[in-house]
């Protein structure tokens, strides 16, 4: 859908931003951006699932313009209240369920969060802003920030670009192909002022050790197993996280109603590249010893179902109408990844042992 106009720079900036899954990976980054790098007033509206870390927002909680919410965005009333109360005129949506294999086992999850929330959520929006004077609509946006994952599978060419047509081959791709056409259908049929943004996989500070970068970081350290998938040939493109964050405010600020924008880090790697380089960063910041290398560590385990070969992104477009282009190589994001965990070993084993979980319930019970 993105085209060769040119981005509304003339339009209002927005003043009060509703982010969902602001206690996120993504979702953290994306509250510390906005706080740091605008005027804007934030909620963070999240039901603080198993994912979900409010330590991740230590350094903000107590910014005057930073507001938290616990709610779910399947959840009409609580979400319906969350407008009433804040009055946005930006809706940053990042609420999701997000893991591909938590997905093959307990697929209607994803169902549930990713496309019911997301229609409850898009209706709420439409009845808040339908009542808006007309002259407050010009610095209203809902961003819905999607995946590359559900275009499907590439070759060993190709990249993927707005028109690719999608092809989702797992619960979760399934779900946000979904709610990325809900999203869409709420633009045309009731002129919802929509922006969908399409990411790479994205990697840095402060992310669920069950994705693969902080798993083998982790993992490494602790002298454990490195699992990787099939025989680890599956690419992926590899953006990171704050780089993604400033795409999607860009895109929140400037981006025409109804575009799609593709965010990607330009590098591509495939899954056994990736544990090397992060073996090779941990033998060098924390030498392993009369151990040996962390590359011993490295075990194949069978395939996952489904497992995409190849996902690459075209931001090329996204490049020439937003003037965005990722600032990390792989190299120099991997390396402050891997620095920032070495650094932070109170908040890895908070997160471990869910010390950070009953440290949420006792500071957040009354929200």
């Amino acid at each position: 859908m993105a085209g060769s106009h040119s981005p509304d720079s003339s339009r209002p900036e927005p003043r009060r931003v509703l982010v969902t899954g602001g206690a996120g990976f993504i979702g953290s980054a994306m509250v510390r951006h906005l706080l740091a790098e605008s005027r804007v007033e934030v909620l963070n509206f999240d039901a603080l699932t198993y994912a979900a870390n409010l330590l991740s927002l230590e350094s903000v909680a107590d910014d005057p313009r930073y507001r938290f919410v616990r709610g779910d965005v399947r959840d009409v009333g609580a979400v319906g209240a969350a407008f009433a109360e804040f009055k946005p005129d930006c809706v940053l949506h990042l609420a999701a369920e997000s893991h591909v294999d938590r997905s093959l086992t307990g697929p209607l999850a994803f169902v549930e969060t990713n496309v019911v929330g997301t229609a409850v959520l898009l209706q709420a929006a439409r009845e808040h802003w339908g009542r808006l004077p007309p002259a407050q609509h010009a610095a209203c946006r809902f961003v819905h920030v999607s995946t590359d994952e559900v275009f499907g599978s590439l070759g060993a060419e190709g990249k993927f670009r707005p028109d690719t047509p999608y092809e989702p081959s797992s619960p979760y791709s399934a779900s946000k192909a979904g709610s990325d056409h809900l999203v869409r259908a709420w633009g045309r049929s009731f002129g919802l002022p929509v922006v969908v943004t399409n990411c790479s996989n994205n990697y840095g500070p402060r992310q669920f050790p069950e994705k693969l970068v902080p798993l083998m970081i982790l993992n490494g350290l602790e002298d454990k197993e490195l699992p990787v998938y099939g025989s680890g040939g599956n690419v992926r493109d590899w953006l990171f996280v704050d780089d993604h964050a400033r795409g999607v405010w860009t895109a929140a600020r400037r981006g025409r109603v109804g575009a799609t924008y593709l965010f990607g880090g330009g590098a591509e790697r495939d899954n056994l590249s990736v544990v090397r380089e992060i073996c090779a960063l941990l033998d060098e910041l924390r030498p392993p010893g009369a151990s040996g290398p962390r590359e011993r560590l490295i075990r194949f385990v069978a395939d996952r179902p489904g497992h995409d070969f190849r996902y690459a992104i075209d931001a090329s477009a996204t490049t020439a109408e937003l003037d965005w282009r990722p600032r990390e190589s792989f190299t120099s994001g991997l390396r402050r990844t891997v620095q920032w965990y070495l650094d932070h070993e109170p908040w890895i084993e908070a997160v471990r042992t869910g010390a950070y979980r009953r440290w949420m319930e006792e500071n957040y019970a009354w929200r």
